[in-house]
């Protein structure tokens, strides 16, 4: 198991796809990516962590936690990821292992809780995540999976990720490997059309895969597997058989989307569901490689026509805002695809970005904030919340929009706050999330309470 997944590790630090990978030398390529983790570095997220946030989404199937049931309980349910049917995936499974399991080993309580849901709840398979206990005792889960899946009939997908590993994004990149090496091309899909994609890192937070879904509808485009978001089992096992991909976040799945490529000639670009401009350009980027890949030229012509009226339409419900944000300033404390693709949407409204955080994104997505924000850049590697504290006060921004986290700073220093994390409880992809993030921002700046927290206590 240890070298199982000492391998597997080594292949994903040495991703291909990854320009900064590639920039390394022979030597420094052999370390990896992981720096020796600090005390609290897991307050992000571990790699089990990780590898929950990227599957959990697939929502009906089993998600069965080998460890101690706070490795569940503090992973269930952590992002509003919504299901339109199944909801197996919001049921915490967990082995509890206990003191006596860490003398005698876990594999036989294992595989008596496969059994047990499998007669329960007869999902479509079932995923078993290994966390540090377990892997420290050396509880082989992945011959258990195997015996498991030959006895039951069912597929029983072990996913190695304990979470000592390092950080979440080496979970979600984990998360999957087990995907292509055990659930991608082990099902056909009934039929398949040239219209076909597969939609990589998107998570269908708060539904923003249904603000998006209607669009390629209108088109004709059909989403064949949607890694993970509102997923199925069988959509994910016969997602190899689509003609073109979209990548929403490389930070997290690069490694599906490149090996995808390599195995199954789909060809994929990254792009956004973020702003007006990043969605048009992802609809005419799904359209070009479709048509590339034998769909028929009108797409193209379809295409625009629909980019023409929905971009007037957002247009247009968002001439109210625009007058009253123009030249607000916003700090953004976020991360990968949001740095860059967030900040865009902002801008179209007249918006000032004085800050981006740019901690958890890769080269590329440095790159893009750069080109879109000029020399003006503000990119933020690591702000402390000193830092965001003092920033706030002086009033060098008016809002700041961040995940959870980060908001009792902004509380503290008695300014407004946004969740544009993944706790967040709007939808703000495509046409109709972008109106939805205007709304939000100028209601939260507009709120009265601000200026009553401001003013000076009575007894003062």
């Amino acid at each position: 198991m240890a070298a199982n997944l000492a391998a597997k590790l080594q292949s994903v630090f040495e991703e291909p796809g990854c320009d900064h990978n590639l920039e390394k030398s022979d030597k420094q390529r052999k370390k990896g990516c992981s720096s020796q983790l600090k005390p609290g570095a897991a307050a992000g997220g571990c790699a089990f962590d990780g590898a929950k946030i990227a599957l959990q989404p697939i929502v009906d199937v089993a998600h069965l936690v080998h460890g101690p049931i706070a490795c569940e309980g503090s992973s269930w349910d952590n992002r509003s990821a919504l299901s339109s049917g199944p909801q197996t995936y919001r049921t915490g499974f967990t082995t509890d292992i206990s003191e006596l399991d860490v003398i005698y080993g876990g594999e036989k309580r294992l595989f008596r809780a496969i059994r047990e849901i499998i007669e329960k709840y007869d999902p479509p398979a079932v995923f078993v995540y290994q966390t540090c206990v377990t892997a420290l005792i050396g509880d082989d889960i992945e011959a258990v999976c195997k015996s498991a899946g030959a006895r039951f009939g069912k597929p029983v997908i072990p996913v190695n990720v304990p979470g000592f590993a390092g950080i979440k994004n080496l979970g979600n990149k984990l998360a999957g490997e087990a995907l292509l090496d055990y659930v991608i091309g082990t099902a056909e899909p009934e039929f398949t059309t040239p219209y076909d994609i597969n939609i990589i890192a998107e998570y269908n937070l708060s539904g923003e895969l249904w603000q998006v879904k209607p669009l390629l509808d209108h088109l004709g485009i059909r989403i064949l597997s949607s890694l993970c978001g509102d997923a199925r089992y069988q959509e994910v096992a016969y997602s190899h058989r689509a003609r073109a991909a979209i990548m929403l976040c490389s930070k997290a799945l690069l490694n599906v989307a490149r090996k995808m490529e390599e195995r199954y000639q789909i060809p994929y670009f990254e792009g956004s569901f973020y702003g007006i401009g990043d969605m048009s350009d992802a609809l005419r980027k799904i359209a070009g490689l479709l048509v590339r890949r034998g769909a028929p030229n009108e797409l193209l012509g379809r295409t625009e026509a629909l980019i023409e009226v929905e971009e007037a339409r957002a247009w247009a419900r968002l001439a109210p805002y625009k007058e009253r944000l123009k030249g607000k300033r916003v700090l953004l404390i976020t991360g990968g695809v949001k740095s860059w693709s967030v900040v865009a949407a902002l801008q179209e409204v007249g918006m000032e970005i004085v800050g981006t955080s740019v901690k958890k994104s890769t080269k590329e997505d440095k790159e893009r904030v750069a080109q879109i924000m000029g020399d003006e850049a503000h990119m933020i590697d690591n702000m402390t919340q000193r830092e965001m504290y003092t920033m706030l006060k002086e009033a060098r921004a008016d809002i700041m929009l961040s995940g959870g986290r980060s908001q009792f700073v902004a509380l503290k220093a008695k300014m407004p706050w946004l969740d544009i994390n993944q706790e967040r409880h709007h939808g703000y992809a495509g046409y109709e999330g972008i109106v939805t993030l205007v709304h939000e921002i100028d209601k939260t700046l507009g709120n009265p309470v601000w200026q009553q927290v401001r003013q000076a206590a009575p007894w003062e």
